[in-house]
């Protein structure tokens, strides 16, 4: 396991531990890596509720309660989306925060308006409304997903004051 991502998990847990809060994900193009992440991470099932693959746009319909209008509005990569699917892990566990994380990865799937690399994100508390940022990471798909994983955990300090 990659130092900074340990590292990063380490923080996550400290800061999630400290404010009793236990955590769920919901992942697409990142496949579940952010759990893999945490659940490296020993101890972690103190404060890590569950995590949510949702790589079809059928799966965050049907484990997250994304709306199929936001999907055809929006696309599945979109801050709407994101913030859909972080609401839909809040709602489906106990947790009392969660991120999400929908983007394209590449080496295909891009447009225009949407290039590889394009990634959506949304962290929330419960009971809040979520917060959203899209970025574009520049690489190969491996590049793309692992600066993904970073930035959600990045994010997720943030939300929780500890970055």
């Amino acid at each position: 396991m990659d130092a900074d991502l340990v590292a990063l998990s380490e923080a996550v847990g400290a800061a999630c531990l400290q404010r009793r809060l236990l955590l769920a994900t919901a992942e697409s193009c990142t496949g579940g890596w952010v759990a893999q992440v945490i659940t490296h991470t020993a101890g972690s099932s103190a404060w890590f509720e569950r995590g949510f693959v949702t790589y079809s746009n059928e799966a965050k319909i049907e484990m997250l309660g994304v709306r199929p209008e936001t999907l055809q509005q929006f696309g599945a990569v979109s801050p709407e989306t994101a913030a859909e699917m972080v609401a839909g892990a809040l709602t489906n566990s106990k947790a009392l925060i969660a991120l999400a994380i929908t983007g394209i990865a590449g080496p295909t799937g891009g447009s225009p308006g949407k290039p590889v690399g394009t990634v959506s994100f949304a962290w929330c508390r419960a009971g809040e409304t979520a917060e959203t940022d899209t970025a574009v990471f520049a690489g190969d798909r491996e590049a793309i997903r692992r600066q993904a994983v970073v930035h959600a955990l990045r994010g997720l300090l943030r939300l929780v004051g500890a970055a």
